[in-house]
């Protein structure tokens, strides 16, 4: 599998010509992401970026400006499209120098998603982290729905993830079916146990929801910080183009390692969009979009 690396500030990072993911992010020799084994399978999807939608579509099925759709299944399990059609292709290198690298990928007209886009992810370390920006370009001749997500699993530290305090600006979730973590309603975090706002122990609460009611600053900008009790610490910042963020506990049946790390996705629609509709971006011919965060350390 090709790959490129780039290092700069302190920061390494290895990119994948595959799904264009980050496969590896270090900060003076610590990983701030669980890294996937060079050459082999992207395990769990990560680091990928998820195009065009992220999350899952609820049977592959949706409607998009009266007409019906079928993408194929890939999540067999929940019998859902899960994140997009990008992460299988091979990316091809724009620009690479010792500290950036810029893949693109065009999603050719396919099966339940008959447009054609041009991709773009453009990855920059410098001493502020991993700045990432995918930028998408309607290059047929059909509007074209559209969303986007990252897939990394953050790692605060050495401790185990139930010992990892999580700082998150969030207001509201999305409460999910149990079987098929499909939406239902958007439900406040007052008075619940995914309310981290003020940053406290994740203890052994699992997640796999989305959050919204993001809060962010005068710049426009919103912060997720994940802490171990070591003292290091890893962070995840993004803009107002993503008003969704997914976070996942990574938690899986035995014999299976669980709770590896925890999933950090700033996403610009929520889970099954393609469905409700929900801020899913509308991409006539020609037009554009783009979205951006940036994974930094943080040592107490």
């Amino acid at each position: 599998m090709t790959e490129y690396r780039i290092s700069a500030g302190g920061y390494t990072a290895v990119i994948t010509a595959r799904a264009g993911a980050l496969r590896e992010l270090r900060y003076r020799g610590r990983d701030l992401v669980v890294p996937f084994p060079e050459g082999g399978p992207i395990p769990d999807y990560r680091g990928i970026i998820a195009a065009p939608w992220p999350n899952r579509i609820a049977d592959g099925r949706y409607a998009f400006d009266g007409n019906e759709y079928q993408v194929p299944v890939n999540e067999t399990e929940r019998n859902c499209a899960l994140h997009g059609l990008a992460f299988p292709l091979d990316w091809r290198v724009v620009e690479h120098d010792a500290s950036s690298v810029s893949l693109a990928v065009t999603l050719e007209p396919a099966p339940g998603y008959p447009h054609r886009l041009s991709l773009r992810a453009d990855y920059g370390l410098s001493s502020a982290g991993l700045d990432s920006r995918v930028s998408a370009v309607n290059v047929g001749t059909t509007l074209a729905p559209y969303g986007v997500c990252p897939h990394p699993y953050l790692l605060a530290g050495p401790a185990p993830l139930d010992e990892w305090s999580l700082e998150l600006p969030a207001g509201a979730f999305l409460e999910v079916t149990a079987d098929r973590l499909l939406p239902r309603n958007v439900r406040d975090v007052d008075n619940h146990g995914f309310d981290f706002r003020g940053g406290r122990v994740i203890g052994t609460t699992e997640i796999d929801h989305a959050f919204t009611g993001i809060g962010f600053d005068g710049d426009g900008r919103a912060q997720v910080l994940v802490r171990d009790p070591g003292g290091t610490a890893v962070g995840m910042a993004w803009d107002r183009s993503c008003p969704w963020v997914q976070i996942h506990t990574a938690d899986k049946t035995a014999p299976a390692r669980s709770r590896l790390g925890l999933a950090v996705e700033p996403m610009t629609c929520p889970p099954d969009a393609f469905n409700s509709g929900t801020d899913v971006h509308r991409l006539a011919p020609g037009g554009t979009h783009e979205a951006s965060w940036t994974i930094f350390a943080k040592d107490s």
